[in-house]
């Protein structure tokens, strides 16, 4: 075990973790909500430091982020459980540990292994992704600071649901991150992911403001938050803090709990594209829909496009650097990992 980041010791003997915006205080011998911070003898500990479940090279458009490094390879690891319950869950068989064993699932891999695989698989970033990549944030912590010394970027893909100190810690470290927003409903939040809104919607105007680059995904679940007044308050949102950010709107697959639950239709998710235009949004993607000619990044001023894409496959085509290859405008695109 590895003693936590983000927590204080109180006189009672509890911990009081602010890692995430649970901000669980834990008794003795108990875990937080995510299941893998442990309070023995008033010291909050890690069980998860080191001990990976999931470890793929990946494009970096599966995280999804189209406007970081596009083109490239993301050294992609994870270990278990989450600090949400989503009922819709991707990855459940990894995310929703509830095991009390102390020893959790995982191999081993130390933050230096880790880079050093990166580094050989020739990976411009490594992403902490496939369950939430908070609660195992020393680990992601520690290889992201060997990480940058190898000039090696770093990706969060997460539900947001970070605290304003643990964004402080990420800042300078985190490059990049991929945010969850669920829903603009704290009703769902509350029902569907044991969670609250606030926090996240916090969480990605902290990030933007840190100067992290910022992706939103909203997964379109039919007759949950699929309404045009919840997509136009999302996409409303997201526009006022930049207009820049990109929102992929994706579709919904049943999975976990929702297993009854029909796909989203493929016009949902074009209504979804649409109302984030309309409100002000340069670039919406369409996700879980390849082939349908909404993943393409088209430049705003003159509409050329100027990356292309079909599923994983990435055609760069008129980007000169950061800007259009066309009309000459910058682009907010991160081309180069330097």
């Amino acid at each position: 075990m590895k003693e936590a980041m983000l927590y204080a010791k109180r006189d009672d003997g509890k911990v009081s973790c602010f890692l995430c915006s649970h901000r669980c205080v834990i008794a003795e011998g108990k875990r937080g909500v995510c299941n893998v911070r442990l309070n023995r003898n008033g010291t909050l500990f890690t069980l998860a430091y080191g001990k990976v479940i999931a470890r793929h090279v990946d494009p970096i458009e599966k995280k999804p982020l189209f406007h970081f490094l596009p083109g490239s390879f993301s050294y992609s690891i994870a270990t278990v459980a989450c600090n949400f319950r989503c009922s819709f869950c991707q990855n459940w068989e990894i995310s929703q540990y509830k095991d009390d064993e102390p020893v959790l699932p995982g191999s081993p891999l130390s933050p230096e292994t880790a880079v050093e695989e990166a580094s050989a698989s020739g990976c411009s970033s490594i992403a902490y992704t496939y369950t939430e990549p908070t609660i195992f944030f020393e680990y992601s912590y520690d290889i992201a600071v060997l990480a940058h010394k190898k000039g090696i970027k770093n990706v969060f893909v997460t539900n947001g649901y970070q605290t304003p100190e643990t964004i402080e810690k990420m800042n300078g470290v985190i490059d990049a991150a991929n945010v969850d927003l669920k829903s603009f409903s704290d009703e769902f939040y509350r029902k569907m992911c044991s969670a609250r809104l606030q926090p996240v919607l916090d969480a990605i105007k902290l990030m933007h403001e840190a100067g992290i680059h910022v992706e939103v995904t909203t997964l379109v679940v039919p007759g949950r938050n699929d309404s045009d007044e919840e997509l136009t308050q999302v996409a409303r949102f997201l526009a006022q803090i930049s207009p820049d950010i990109p929102w992929h709107v994706s579709r919904f697959y049943p999975n976990y709990q929702e297993t009854k639950t029909l796909p989203t239709p493929r016009e949902t998710i074009c209504r979804a594209v649409r109302i984030g235009r309309q409100e002000g949004i340069r670039y919406v993607f369409s996700g879980n829909l390849p082939g349908e000619g909404d993943e393409d990044t088209a430049c705003p001023q003159c509409g050329e496009v100027v990356i292309a894409r079909v599923g994983y496959s990435v055609d760069i085509r008129r980007l000169d650097a950061n800007r259009c290859g066309n009309c000459g405008v910058g682009l907010p695109i991160i081309i180069d990992a330097e």
